[in-house]
């Protein structure tokens, strides 16, 4: 166990600052995934039997405010069912900025050592190339595993809303 936190603390300091913020915003992007699916799988079902055991109960549901009241109850649950998918693709598109910083401040650690050692030493550049390509594959990772994520939330919650439309049927006047 103590081998996996050196070998990830080594990995850190391999990429250079811009890492571990990379790290920090895959993380807290990946907790808000997880709690959207969370909500969907268990909170979202409870909400929506409720609403449509509320609406099923209505005696009237023909007029212009039935319809209203309708739309209410679906604007809700839409609303909540789309909760924190905005902040997740905003850490999704942030992702791949934060790996160009990473990818700057590393060349400039290139640049640093090749005008004191005048270019020769590629050793010493090494450290500096490093941490400029490390930052930038991980921000394209979380990235992409962020906007699969993302868009499985997002065709998730218009599925839910057309199923939530369907499960509240307005009942029309006819004659």
């Amino acid at each position: 166990m103590i081998e996996i936190f050196e070998s990830i603390r080594d990995f850190t300091e391999t990429g250079g600052q811009v890492l571990l913020v990379i790290g920090l915003l895959i993380f807290v992007m990946w907790l808000l995934i997880l709690e959207r699916v969370m909500y969907i799988q268990i909170t979202h079902k409870q909400l929506k039997k409720s609403v449509v055991a509320q609406w099923m109960s209505r005696k009237e549901r023909t007029s212009w405010n039935a319809e209203q009241i309708r739309q209410a109850y679906i604007s809700r649950l839409s609303m909540k069912l789309n909760g924190s998918i905005p902040i997740i693709q905003a850490l999704v598109a942030l992702c791949p900025l934060l790996g160009l910083m990473g990818t700057v401040t590393g060349m400039i650690e290139v640049f640093d050592v090749m005008a004191i050692t005048g270019g020769g030493d590629a050793r010493s550049m090494a450290s500096g190339v490093s941490k400029a390509t490390i930052p930038t594959m991980a921000g394209m990772v979380g990235a992409l595993s962020g906007v699969f994520a993302s868009a499985w939330l997002m065709r998730t919650s218009k599925a839910e809303r057309t199923h939530l439309e369907e499960a509240l049927p307005l009942v029309r006047n006819i004659g």
